[in-house]
């Protein structure tokens, strides 16, 4: 098992995510660090680290948070489970035992990835908040619209690893990381198993990228591009590198992708009867009202 951890100006949450590591029940473990070019006291934290854990220290691309789990994936050995991680969680000791279990149960020569739900953490206050659950089945045509592979949850089996690292270069414009993993991995019939049961605290600070993300309102600043790029923008990033990668999907994937994309380059009535067959769903009740008023509006 390689955990990939990407590092930035991390110096004050790491020690705790580090000894959440350190306290995992599976310990059969090394951590890979990419530290993309911290001015704080991270490096320090880590080289301090590594004299009691298997921590290999390397420098980042300096391109920002995807491009460095790219580069992360980029460097890890073929052939073993890997697991994502962000510098400011706390992990609860169970998650990669419990995201093992799941791969385990699959056959090996069968990409599978492995996520969970998380619990929304405040420090300050100590509030906590599990986040949200998704009442249907991963699957592709939901990865299209929609990402439920949170990266700091993540855990890959080594065929998941390997056709993510014969695909890198086509990821490379992708908005985030995970949400390519989880369109990658569907799209080539792979397996997405999302647990319900929280693997992390989520800490929620000033610092996120993105936060919690989550609830009506949040989902909205989403869409209209106010956190990153615009909804419609990203899936254009997303439609592009798999359009590179068809090779590796399923002839079902295939024809989705054809559909979907084809649908946003219609009209109203022909947008909304070509999106309707090519399947593509939204978790919850307000996310798919919320598509279908972003398609009618010409925003996917």
């Amino acid at each position: 098992m390689t955990v990939l951890m990407a590092v930035y100006n991390g110096a004050p949450t790491l020690p705790a995510q580090l000894d959440s590591l350190m306290a995992q029940t599976h310990t059969n473990w090394r951590l890979i660090v990419s530290d993309d070019g911290s001015s704080d006291d991270s490096r320090a934290v880590l080289e301090s680290f590594a004299k009691i854990a298997p921590v290999q220290i390397v420098d980042g691309p300096g391109q920002g948070f995807v491009h460095n789990f790219l580069s992360l994936l980029a460097q890890s050995d073929q052939g073993g489970t890997v697991a994502l991680s962000d510098q400011d969680d706390v992990w609860f000791p169970d998650k990669l035992a419990r995201a093992l279990a799941h791969l385990d149960a699959l056959p090996a020569q069968h990409p599978a990835l492995y996520c969970s739900r998380r619990v929304n953490w405040r420090p300050e206050t100590n509030r906590r908040r599990v986040s949200r659950s998704y009442p249907q089945p991963p699957g592709f045509a939901n990865a299209l619209v929609e990402n439920i592979a949170a990266g700091n949850t993540i855990v890959m089996n080594a065929a998941a690893v390997d056709l993510a690292r014969a695909t890198l270069s086509a990821a490379q414009q992708v908005p985030f990381h995970d949400w390519w993993l989880y369109l990658l991995i569907t799209g080539a019939g792979g397996t997405v198993i999302h647990d319900p049961s929280p693997g992390l605290l989520y800490r929620q600070h000033a610092g996120n990228v993105l936060g919690q993300g989550e609830g009506f309102v949040a989902q909205q600043r989403v869409r209209r591009g106010v956190v990153g790029r615009g909804y419609a923008a990203r899936i254009d990033q997303n439609l592009g590198a798999l359009q590179q990668v068809v090779h590796v999907l399923t002839l079902e994937s295939q024809s989705r992708l054809e559909m979907f994309a084809a649908a946003r380059q219609e009209g109203l009535l022909r947008r909304l009867v070509l999106m309707w067959r090519s399947g593509v769903r939204r978790q919850g009740r307000l996310a798919r009202l919320g598509f279908w008023g972003a398609v009618c509006f010409g925003r996917v």
